[in-house]
């Protein structure tokens, strides 16, 4: 794998500061973000210095019931070769469900939601990714993700899942270390042997990134500080190999330049005291190796040679045949060993449209989830939808004030997302202004002359006689 040293996420933001910043051997860049004939300029500098560029993709969801759309890919794989990128990246996550496969409402999540760790999710997700790897021009790459809420029933460790995953289709791995932190605070799981679960060859890069705690729950932010747990974890990674790329994330509340680069010195010394780690095993397994080969040497007194490969805690063959635990537990369920992926797709479809719909549509939650756990998701959706929407329609919350947020969390519980933030601006206005919204008749009036310019098919014409005539029209419609 490429080696790409140490790196930020490139936003719009703080593009300035990145260009600046001394010892940035490579960005990320959200690949939905960046459109390919138009690369914003500091990109294009960058790349012109020769600092790699990685498109990481946040809306395939190759982890849903469904194949992955062949616009999406197409659009991926336009990024990749527009910035001239080594690798493209992802997620293990899906972001959507409903629709045909399931005879149900389409929903869109709007955020990245846990697939669950069983032989289903697991023979449908190689099959999306095996699609994605034939569209796409360079290699993939896939990233564990954060998460609240746990799965019922579920088959495998995160560890048993991503060696799995690797091992059938031959993807990379992108290992956020903050992810295994979050799911250590969230759901009791054990960083360290997730880790020596892992196929670490597999690794392409590592993520960092901070978050915060409240009231038992992280939240994986990318808008605080890195904090000592995080880099605690990303120690114990580069204690065990060494990782080919690590890089930063922060995508809001952005700080002072001057504290993003103590936040990447602070991620350079965690690898560099993994390494040295690495490097004390590695003179203590020669050692050992030396005294096993004395005569004489008998096992159990220490001088047994230790390993360096992880064993398998499942007991999985090394093709992924799931002879050991997750195995058992397949056959236990009455399952038969190999099942169609398209009745796995159904199987799952249905269970993460159920689960959709209690978080965004407010159905009832599924048997087998903490209620109050999926209630904290739901309202983390909700909030981040009014954050992003605020984002991409900057008028709605100058034109609604302090009314904007309120009036947005009461829309949100009624209407879920089907389509994407843009869309969901335009939904968002058209249902105030169909109640009578906002009650000041000046803003109503800006709400409505907002949502014309945008819902039509094309964007109003702004040609002087254009403009005169609607004027005219509304003058003679007041009276």
């Amino acid at each position: 794998m490429e080696r790409l040293g140490t790196g930020i996420g490139w936003r719009p933001e703080i593009a300035d500061a990145v260009e600046r910043m001394p010892g940035i051997d490579w960005v990320e860049a959200v690949a939905e973000n960046v459109c390919p004939g138009h690369l914003p300029d500091s990109l294009r500098r960058l790349r012109e210095r020769g600092v790699t560029v990685v498109p990481h993709g946040v809306s395939l969801g190759l982890g849903g019931a469904d194949r992955p759309d062949e616009g999406r890919l197409t659009a991926l794989a336009e990024r990749a070769e527009a910035l001239g990128s080594p690798l493209v990246t992802e997620h293990i996550a899906f972001v959507r469900a409903g629709g045909a496969l399931t005879a149900t409402p389409h929903l869109e999540a709007g955020h990245l939601l846990p697939v669950p760790r069983t032989r289903d999710a697991l023979d449908v997700l190689c099959e999306n990714v095996r699609i994605a790897q034939e569209a796409l021009p360079v290699p993939l790459a896939v990233e564990n993700i954060a998460a609240l809420i746990c799965w019922p029933g579920e088959e495998m460790t995160e560890g048993q899942f991503l060696y799995e995953l690797a091992d059938r289709t031959g993807v990379r791995l992108l290992i956020d270390v903050a992810n295994l932190h979050t799911n250590h605070v969230n759901r009791a799981e054990d960083p360290a042997k997730a880790l020596a679960e892992l196929p670490l060859e597999a690794i392409a890069y590592v993520h960092v990134a901070g978050g915060f705690e409240r009231d038992g729950v992280w939240h994986d932010s990318h808008a605080h500080p890195v904090p000592r747990p995080v880099l605690d974890v990303l120690t114990d990674l580069a204690s065990r190999v060494s990782p080919p790329g690590v890089l930063l994330e922060r995508d809001e509340n952005f700080p002072e330049p001057a504290e993003l680069e103590a936040e990447l010195a602070s991620i350079r010394r965690a690898v560099e005291a993994g390494a040295v780690e690495r490097v004390k095993a590695q003179v203590r397994a020669a050692g050992h190796a030396v005294v096993a080969r004395r005569p004489g040497a008998a096992l159990g007194d220490g001088s047994e040679v230790r390993t360096d490969a992880p064993s398998r805690s499942d007991g999985a063959t090394e093709q992924g045949h799931g002879t050991g635990t997750a195995g058992a537990t397949r056959g236990a369920s009455g399952r038969p060993e190999h099942t169609g992926v398209d009745e796995a797709r159904q199987r799952l479809g249905l269970a993460q449209a159920a689960l959709l719909s209690a978080l965004v549509a407010g159905t009832p939650v599924p048997e087998g989830f903490d209620r109050a756990r999926v209630g904290v998701q739901a309202r983390a959706l909700a909030a981040k939808r009014a954050d992003v929407v605020a984002k991409v329609a900057p008028e709605l919350p100058q034109i609604l004030g302090a009314e904007y947020r309120t009036a947005f969390l009461g829309y949100a519980q009624a209407q879920p997302m089907t389509g994407g933030y843009r869309r969901d601006a335009l939904t968002f206005a058209e249902h105030l202004l169909s109640a009578g919204r906002p009650g000041d008749a000046s803003a109503r009036r800006e709400l409505r002359e907002w949502w014309l310019e945008r819902s039509g098919p094309a964007p109003r014409s702004r040609r002087p006689v254009h403009r005169l005539a609607r004027a005219t029209r509304k003058v003679l419609l007041r009276r």
